[in-house]
Parts: C-alpha cells; sequence; structure tokens
C-alpha cells in the first residue's frame, strides 16, 4: 500500500469513526455515553460501549441492544458486530457525560454560568486532578463571546497533557442560537510522579479549587 493510499485510509478511518460517535451520542444520550472501543477480530467486530446506564443500552430483551447491532452492521459495514455495555463507575470523570450534562442543563433553561458552576464541583468531588469548562456562542446577546473556567491542575501541552488529560465538545440549540461546550478532565489516577507543582510553570493552570479561574471574551 502507498504512502498516499495509507493517508486516504487513514482520513476515512477517522471520519467513519466520527460518524459513529456522533450516531452513538444521539441514539444513547439516555444512558449515559461516555466513549466507545472498537477491536477486529477473525469473528466479527467488537464494539465496547461504556455509559452511565447498561440497562438503557440493553433495553427490553435486548431489544435496543438488537437495533444498534443491525444499524452498526448496515450503516457502519462493521462485518458481524458483537456489542459489550460496560458501566464507567464515576461518570463525573468523563467529558462526554459531563458536556452532555451541561447541554441538558442549558437547553432545560439554566442560566450556564450556574450550570458550569455545578459542572465544576461535581467533576473535583469526582476525585480529578483538574478541569476546565469553556462555554462559547451567543451567551448573553446578539454577540458572540466565551467563558472559559479552571480549577485545579490542568497540562495544557507537551507529555502530560496527552497523558492525564481528557476532553470532549458537545453543541447545544437554545433559542438564542448554537451553544458549543468542551470539557477537559485531568485524572489523577494517570499521574506519572515525575509531574510535580514544580511543572506549573510552563504548561499547566493551577487555580484555587474553591475559586475557579475565569476568561471572558466577546
Amino acid at each position: 500500500m502507498s504512502a498516499q493510499s495509507t493517508v486516504k485510509k487513514m482520513i476515512r478511518d477517522n471520519y467513519n469513526m466520527m460518524l459513529l460517535r456522533d450516531f452513538l451520542r444521539r441514539e444513547i444520550k439516555d444512558a449515559g455515553f461516555s466513549h466507545f472501543d472498537i477491536q477486529k477480530q477473525p469473528t466479527g467486530t467488537r464494539v465496547s460501549l461504556y455509559v452511565v446506564r447498561p440497562g438503557v443500552v440493553i433495553g427490553r430483551k435486548g431489544s435496543v441492544i438488537r437495533a444498534l447491532t443491525e444499524q452498526l452492521e448496515k450503516d457502519f459495514d462493521y462485518k458481524s458486530p458483537q456489542i459489550r455495555v460496560e458501566e464507567i463507575p464515576k461518570p463525573e470523570l468523563s467529558p462526554s457525560v459531563m458536556c452532555n450534562r451541561l447541554a441538558s442543563h442549558i437547553e432545560r433553561g439554566t442560566a450556564f454560568r450556574r450550570a458550569t458552576m455545578w459542572v465544576l464541583r461535581q467533576v473535583m468531588e469526582a476525585g480529578a486532578m483538574g478541569v476546565q469548562t469553556t462555554v462559547s456562542g451567543k451567551l448573553r446577546g446578539d454577540r458572540s463571546s466565551f467563558e472559559k473556567h479552571t480549577v485545579g491542575i490542568l497540562p495544557r501541552a507537551g507529555h502530560h497533557a496527552q497523558i492525564i488529560v481528557d476532553e470532549d465538545i458537545a453543541h447545544v440549540q437554545t433559542p438564542m442560537g448554537l451553544i458549543g461546550i468542551r470539557i477537559r478532565i485531568a485524572h489523577k489516577e494517570n499521574f506519572a510522579p515525575e509531574f510535580s507543582l514544580s511543572d506549573q510553570g510552563s504548561g499547566s493552570e493551577p487555580t484555587d479549587a474553591a475559586k475557579p479561574d475565569k476568561e471572558v471574551s466577546s
């Protein structure tokens, strides 16, 4: 396979994964979808779904999971897909789950800043090292703006940012327009011993956990 063909295949695979993620987020939203993992096997394709409420994905007598299996085979061309459902132990540490929760609060009319503070508190109480939320769009008027809040220690770049930080993005439609939500969470369990507070000067965002650091732009 040529280098050009390899690049095209990577782009196609990444695009299909993005489509699958959007599909799962939409179809099993009520289950508290977090993320998924795909493994190609000789007998077919194993798709592991990580959710807050596995029972919602399985459905009554397996009706929901059977429908999902059929759609994965028909719409995404997966050979003999086998779906495995896993419950995530701490949903508050999943950026995807918290993005969806923040989006739901805003969609129901909760003030975005109040909903954001609730998310920050929930994530930190669940044991995160740090969390950052960014809410952007027409938040208060006709002009677009954004608010970014950071609590705890959150590496921005380099090796530690890749290892301990997860992030996700969601969108929510409001009467004022489309609002974008981005949440980044740093996990203590992936904390490397060589990373110390002295590293904060080059790439991390230390803040007082009780007083979130705020950045506002309009």
